[in-house]
């Protein structure tokens, strides 16, 4: 039996078990923990198909949950949790599913490792995150309040001017400069 309080300080593991043990065991550990996770993820991406069907679905829900009652963040993130799980029986009014297709857009874009779902509308032409696809699940994003169901007039009362589009600073008029973003 060997003593190991006199000054002898050896021990007798072997050398995979100081290895992983070391530094550099456990980023090497790491990194292949990491590399499973992501060929996990790029096997089980969403198609198109799968995405554009599920959100159209949570868009649907979100469409049946509105109730006229202004939501934060919390109320959307728990009901985009309960879109994963459940599905839309139907919109008891027609017109505003045929008012959102008409003035809304889905797009699905893939990804290596996930895939996302943007919707483009006159309100947001550079299109906002509706949803996420990754390992086999749709993970919807989606704010009713991203919506746009119809287009009228931009003024800000009934008997008012629309809004002006030039811009006048010291009696110069630059009009629709695209270098302004006008």
């Amino acid at each position: 039996m060997q003593q190991t309080d006199r000054g002898n300080y050896r021990t007798h593991e072997s050398l995979m078990h100081e290895f992983w043990h070391s530094c550099l065991g456990k980023l090497v550990f790491l990194a292949a923990f990491i590399g499973v996770i992501l060929i996990i993820a790029a096997m089980t991406v969403p198609d198109e198909q799968t995405m554009e069907e599920e959100m159209t679905d949570n868009i649907r829900q979100c469409i049946e949950a509105n109730d006229s009652i202004k939501t934060d963040w919390i109320d959307d993130a728990v009901n985009n949790v309960g879109y994963i799980f459940t599905h839309a029986d139907s919109i008891p009014n027609q017109e505003i599913l045929r008012n959102f297709n008409k003035y809304n857009k889905l797009e699905i874009y893939p990804h290596t490792f996930y895939s996302t779902a943007l919707l483009h509308n006159n309100f947001r032409p550079e299109g906002i995150r509706v949803g996420v696809g990754i390992f086999g699940i749709v993970i919807p994003t989606v704010n009713f309040n991203d919506f746009l169901f119809r287009i009228g007039p931009m003024h800000k009362g009934y008997d008012q001017k629309p809004i002006r589009s030039t811009i006048i600073v010291g009696g110069q008029s630059f009009g629709n400069d695209p270098e302004l973003g006008l």
